[in-house]
């Protein structure tokens, strides 16, 4: 053989590298330039959206004032509904929404179902347990307080599920039965705590169905860096999640620690989850929309559609934030109350469809 003649490929290395381009090829030929446009307009209409949320509310307010509000705060009625209320909203809504489109994209990628949210794996349901047990019991007030507690419940549920599922026997379909159950029980214990202590239902019952109404600046500061460690923690998984959306045998040929990844991803899901569940409360559906049409504009690969989720995400929450504030004014509907509204019609079409976006 010559020196400069290129080594024959073997079996195994061919079949590695079609793997490894496997989700560029079956995306419908869809070039990096023009996903990065679309992210550059998603991150446009981001930016509309963040300004809608903090000029337009139950109250309506110039857009003069509003700007003075931010910028030449005086301590004017106005300038008080600006800075103190709506900016902590909406900005409390961008990092929420980010963690839960985040959360769902790697949930549906762990579990290779493209019809998967967070609560698949019972996540939501321990946050919720914890932080209502909390309240009901240790008779914790504050939403800060219920941050430590989220996360214990979320982990809790995880490491429940995960050895449920058959540790390192661990399959996606084990670990999806293994959360539905849990999610069953805990739903039982909510509702059992909810009827025996009438006081701590009261306190939860703005808490349960999601909003945003609660946020302040110290929320928004006190949270941010679990959510950002979440974040960052799912972005970075990005490869080792395409390579287990093409099997367990794939991944395991392509080098990628089933294990290891299993378990940052479920670390990094406790953390979007526990830390959005504790501040809002559970706000269903938008881990499962934005991805799953995210996936039918970039195709299969992760390291496109967890941007695109990211971004997009914060897009639906504020939107159906907005529109809580504006279709029942003088008061509002809970955020939580309008994805599920938006959500239900979508996931029945979603559900009807003949062909879904596929992993």
């Amino acid at each position: 053989m010559l020196a400069d003649s290129p080594p024959e490929a073997t079996p195994v290395a061919a079949t590695a590298t079609a793997a490894a381009t496997a989700p560029d090829r079956a995306a419908p030929r869809r070039r990096p330039l023009t996903r990065s446009v679309g992210l550059a307009a998603s991150v446009a209409v981001l930016a509309v959206i963040t300004v809608a949320g903090i000029a337009v509310g139950a109250k309506q307010i110039p857009l003069d004032q509003v700007w003075h509000g931010l910028f030449h705060y005086s301590g004017s009625a106005t300038d008080v509904v600006i800075r103190d209320v709506r900016l902590p909203r909406t900005l409390l809504g961008l990092i929420v929404g980010a963690a839960l489109g985040l959360a769902g994209t790697v949930m549906q990628a762990l579990t290779r179902n493209p019809l998967a949210d967070p609560g698949v794996l019972g996540i939501n349901a321990g946050a919720s347990a914890a932080v209502v047990s909390a309240i009901s019991f240790l008779g914790v007030t504050s939403l800060m307080g219920y941050v430590w507690f989220a996360f214990l419940g979320a982990a809790v549920v995880n490491a429940a599920v995960y050895v449920l599922g058959g540790t390192r026997s661990a399959t996606p379909v084990r670990l999806a039965l293994a959360g539905t159950a849990l999610t069953a029980v805990l739903t039982g214990y909510l509702n059992a705590v909810n009827l025996m202590d009438t006081a701590a239902l009261d306190k939860m019952r703005f808490w349960t169905v999601g909003s945003l109404a609660s946020a302040t600046m110290p929320t928004v500061t006190g949270i941010a860096p679990f959510l950002a460690v979440g974040a960052v923690l799912a972005l970075l998984l990005a490869r080792p999640l395409n390579a287990i959306a093409l099997g367990d045998d794939q991944a395991r040929a392509l080098g990628t620690q089933l294990t290891r990844t299993r378990v940052l991803a479920m670390l990094a899901v406790t953390l979007l989850c526990g830390g959005a569940t504790a501040v809002c409360g559970p706000i269903v559906y938008v881990g499962l929309m934005v991805p799953h049409a995210v996936r039918a504009l970039t195709g299969p690969d992760m390291r496109w559609i967890l941007p695109y989720s990211a971004v997009l995400s914060p897009v639906l929450l504020l939107g159906a934030d907005i529109l809580g504030r504006v279709a029942a004014r003088p008061g509002e509907l809970q955020v939580g109350i309008v994805t599920a509204v938006i959500g239900g019609p979508v996931f029945i079409s979603l559900v009807r469809r003949r062909r879904m976006a596929q992993l």
